[in-house]
Formats: C-alpha cells, structure tokens, sequence
C-alpha cells in the first residue's frame, strides 16, 4: 500500500556478494528526511521510500546496511510463489471470495451471454467458448462489482470512529498486480478489486491503512501509533493477507 506522497518513482540497483538486487526508490516529500522506509512486497519486488532531501548516496547507504535482511525477504517471497502456477480457467480450479475457497465452474453455451455468478460452493461462469480470456474477463467483472458493495459497507463501518475522517474519501477500483490500496495526495482511495477474496478482518486492515493515511501522509511514527489505536492486532491480520498474497494476485 503506498501512502499519499507516493507518486515518483526511479528504479535503481546495488550488488551484494554474488546478487543483484533492484529496488524502486519512492519520493515522498511529507517524509521525515532522516527516515527512509525499505519494503518488500509479496512479489519479492523492493520498495525504498525516502524523502526529497535525501540524496541518493544516503538513501543507497541505508539500503545497503540492510542488505542482508533485503536479500533474505526477496529469497523468501520467491520462494512462496515459485510453485504457483497460471490459472487455466477451466472447472474445478480454486478461487477466493471474502476468505473462503469456492470451485470454479465453467459452463459453456453457445447462445449465453457471459456471465459469473455464485451459486452454492461454486463460482459459475457461463460463456459461449473455452476462451480463458473470456472466462477471465467474466471472473474480474464479478470481483469488481461484489468490492463495490463490500468495499462500500466496510469503508463507512471503518470511517465512523475515525474523528479525522469528516466525510468518506473519494474511492475508485483499480486492478493492480502487486498492491491491495493506494491514497493519492488529494485523499482518493484506490482499492483493488482482488482484495475482494481476503478475508473481511483483512479488507477493513487496508481500509483503515489508507484512512490513516488521510491523517498522516507517510509511514511515520505517528501514523503506526494511529494504525495500533484503531486495529491493535493489525500486524498479525497484515500477515494473513501478505501469507495469501501469492494466491490472491495470481492471474
């Protein structure tokens, strides 16, 4: 999840013993300058989030001090997703909504309009040919229309203790390969429809996450301080979602 000062980005790279290890280096002018933030992502791609007045030479320090700790979250996120394989699209495959594995259904008919909908344990798509990129499109289209409504009720369940939050942010669904939310600098929330499938106690960790962010625009102290107050058991629920991350995002 990126806080509402992430909008720059420069790719960069440094050398530990035999390895190569590229990272994304995010500027956030909101950002204390003595701080700067390394993140690896469940896809193993690293993120450093450092502020303006940083120079380069400081930020490569910082990172390279971790160098170790770097190296060995990458090996360990590559290792989660080395045995996922593509989905086929095709019945009996297993897929996610709020937390719980249903089955795939594929049900093929030649006059139908596509179509996905639930029905019992599975999720059943109907389509007029095997194409996987139909059956694909038909899946999204669900997941995006069942966020809408679930997004919709958790976002105002989360917002009303919040004595910040004033009125509910601006929010839009976009699909994203590697982050659950964004805040932008204007306060609009951008949500991934895939975290439709994690489990609700994981969606309302992402919401408050980004509304933090409406307080405080970076991942300082103070923002962690306000995340613990309201959900005191977040970093065990942001484990849950980071242990299914591979699943969840696998296209």
């Amino acid at each position: 999840m990126s806080t509402q000062a992430t909008e720059r980005s420069s790719q960069h790279r440094f050398v530990y013993g035999d390895e190569v290890i590229h990272f994304s280096l995010r500027r956030q002018p909101a950002r204390a300058v003595s701080r700067v933030a390394i993140h690896v992502e469940p896809d193993a791609g690293v993120f450093v989030d450092a502020s303006d007045a940083t120079a380069l030479a400081d930020v490569l320090t910082a990172v390279k001090k971790r160098a170790r700790w770097i190296s060995q979250h990458v090996e360990a996120a590559k290792k989660r997703v080395a045995h996922i394989l593509p989905r086929e699209y095709v019945s009996g495959e297993s897929v996610h909504y709020l937390g719980r594995r249903y089955r795939l259904k594929v049900v093929i008919d030649g006059d139908a309009k596509t179509t996905a909908r639930m029905r019992g344990a599975f999720i059943t798509v109907t389509t007029s040919t095997q194409a996987p990129a139909q059956i694909k499109t038909a899946l999204d289209a669900w997941y995006r229309q069942r966020a809408r409504e679930v997004f919709a009720d958790r976002l105002a369940a989360i917002a009303a203790p919040l004595r910040w939050v004033k009125q509910l942010p601006p929010t839009r669904l976009q699909f994203m390969t590697v982050q659950w939310g964004s805040c932008s600098p204007s306060g609009r929330i951008t949500l991934n429809p895939l975290l439709v499938k994690a489990p609700r106690e994981c969606i309302d960790y992402v919401l408050l996450h980004e509304m933090c962010h409406l307080l405080h625009h970076n991942h300082s102290p103070k923002f962690y301080r306000t995340l613990d107050r309201h959900m005191p058991n977040w970093r065990s629920v942001k484990q849950k979602l980071d242990n299914m991350a591979e699943e969840v995002f696998r296209a």
